[in-house]
């Protein structure tokens, strides 16, 4: 009898809810929320179990199940997941619940449409994290693009949603064409795309440097790296809530996870090489765009351009290609996942009731929403990297991996933690301090259950992973491991 297998299910569910809504009647929405909630619920659960009967003692792939595809051009469908992917998968399944959540209320035409579009972006995001084919894992990673696209064209809030939509559709798109010649190029000299076969194989030093630089240019894309990033503060600015958590919790993980996945175990000669490259744009990355977050009107933008600094700190965890530095910028990833999405829930709370992100119509919201205050506030301070919060714990580990290969690395990414402190400290003071603005509002509710129920278990898993990270590290360290050592061998 076949073992259970609960990466199966987990992949399979979002389908299977896919196909719940697609046979409810269109003037029924409440059964067809019900339908993806509970289907969204039942996927999280599952990923949990994945983390259950995970062995943290392992440094291989588990739960590996194979499908004969196309057998004579050496192509299986395999799916299994390492620590990295592990975590990823559950964040996903996670989110995409409170996003079905979120938009329960403000989401009011295409409804039907609009769930499907989130279970199809949920099924897709698993695969990438858990496909163990390159061809594959290349399908399901350009496939994202198009449910987001929808996403943030149809339902997007404000008069640009279109053109943002295509900016980021193209943007996102054109980089990943090298990937793919990339891709070919390795299966026509290999014989395969496995990823556990490529691993293990040993390409000649200029080779690498190539395959690496067509990598490089879809994942620097998707993170994005400065000056890849211009895409990426306009379509937050015009996506929907929903789209803003999905976009900045998972999207723009794809490109670290890729570099974790792909270009240090098969390319380690050329990842060494350009190592100065990777940590000159992540600095860049760090400062100018807190510098930039310091200058914008729009509460969407200041979280969007936090984003692209706290991913250049990711980037230079990742390349100090040590262990500490490794699983420093994965803790950060998943951090950065839950802080900037409850951030940018509680911009849209203040959407939903106000109608503005700009931050000249706000004052003094600590006097007439103490709760929402509150909640900000935590946020922020898990944004700076306050001691006790998942984020101090990704940055301190980024840090001591950094010191160790390059102290100028490691002094210029401390400024870029300073910065962060200054605009998300000036941020707060100006949104929920000072005088009470009621010519251009005039009612003020706090948050409803719905929110509080929303935003709360944020809170805690911030802070579970900042009081007691251990229990994240322990089941990534022998993964980390197995990739220096595959790295080192070669």
């Amino acid at each position: 009898m076949e073992t259970f297998n609960p990466l199966l299910l987990t992949s399979i569910m979002p389908m299977a809810g896919l196909l719940g809504i697609l046979i409810s009647p269109n003037t029924n929405v409440k059964l067809c929320r019900n339908v993806a909630l509970v289907t969204s619920c039942l996927t999280f659960i599952f990923s949990l179990l994945l983390w259950v009967c995970f062995d943290r003692n392992s440094r291989f792939f588990q739960f590996i199940k194979t499908f004969n595809w196309v057998s004579y051009l050496n192509f299986y469908y395999t799916i299994g997941i390492d620590g990295i992917s592990l975590f990823f998968i559950i964040l996903t399944t996670f989110l995409i619940m409170i996003c079905i959540l979120v938009s329960w209320n403000s989401v009011e035409k295409y409804i039907k449409e609009y769930l499907i579009c989130f279970l199809v972006l949920e099924f897709l995001l698993i695969q990438v994290f858990c496909v163990l084919d390159l061809f594959l894992f290349y399908i399901y990673f350009e496939s994202v693009l198009i449910p987001m696209f929808l996403i943030i064209g149809i339902w997007g809030s404000r008069e640009r949603k279109i053109r943002a939509a295509y900016q980021f559709f193209l943007y996102t798109l054109i980089g990943s064409l090298l990937m793919l010649i990339a891709l070919l190029t390795i299966y026509f000299n290999v014989g395969t795309t496995d990823i556990q076969v490529l691993r293990n194989f040993e390409f000649r030093e200029w080779y690498q440097i190539v395959l690496w630089l067509a990598f490089f240019s879809s994942f620097a894309v998707k993170i994005p790296m400065i000056p890849f990033h211009i895409w990426l503060p306009e379509a937050h600015a015009e996506a929907p809530t929903a789209g803003s958590v999905i976009l900045a919790g998972i999207l723009l993980k794809l490109g670290g996870y890729g570099f974790l996945r792909f270009s240090l175990p098969m390319f380690p000669l050329a990842s060494i090489y350009f190592t100065p490259l990777i940590f000159l744009l992540s600095l860049m990355a760090a400062l100018y765009a807190s510098f930039t977050t310091l200058r914008q009107i729009d509460l969407k933008k200041i979280v969007a351009y936090s984003s692209i600094a706290h991913m250049g700190l990711v980037t230079i965890g990742i390349f100090t290609l040590n262990t500490q530095g490794i699983e420093g910028s994965i803790i950060l990833m998943l951090s950065h996942g839950l802080v900037s999405s409850a951030l940018f829930l509680c911009v849209g709370i203040l959407y939903d009731r106000h109608k503005t992100r700009i931050i000249k119509y706000y004052s003094g919201l600590a006097q007439v929403m103490p709760l929402f205050t509150s909640f900000f506030l935590f946020f922020l301070f898990a944004n700076i990297g306050f001691p006790g919060t998942s984020s101090f714990i990704g940055e301190f580990l980024v840090l001591l991996g950094a010191f160790q290969v390059s102290t100028f690395t490691c002094f210029f990414t401390a400024i870029g933690m300073v910065l962060s402190a200054a605009y998300s400290i000036w941020l707060f003071n100006r949104v929920s301090f000072g005088v009470l603005k009621i010519q251009y509002f005039n009612t003020f509710q706090d948050i409803s259950r719905r929110e509080f129920w929303i935003l709360f278990p944020l809170l805690l898993t911030i802070l579970w992973m900042g009081i007691y990270p251990n229990i994240f590290i322990n089941e990534l360290h022998f993964t980390i491991v197995n990739l220096l050592e595959i790295y080192c061998y070669k």
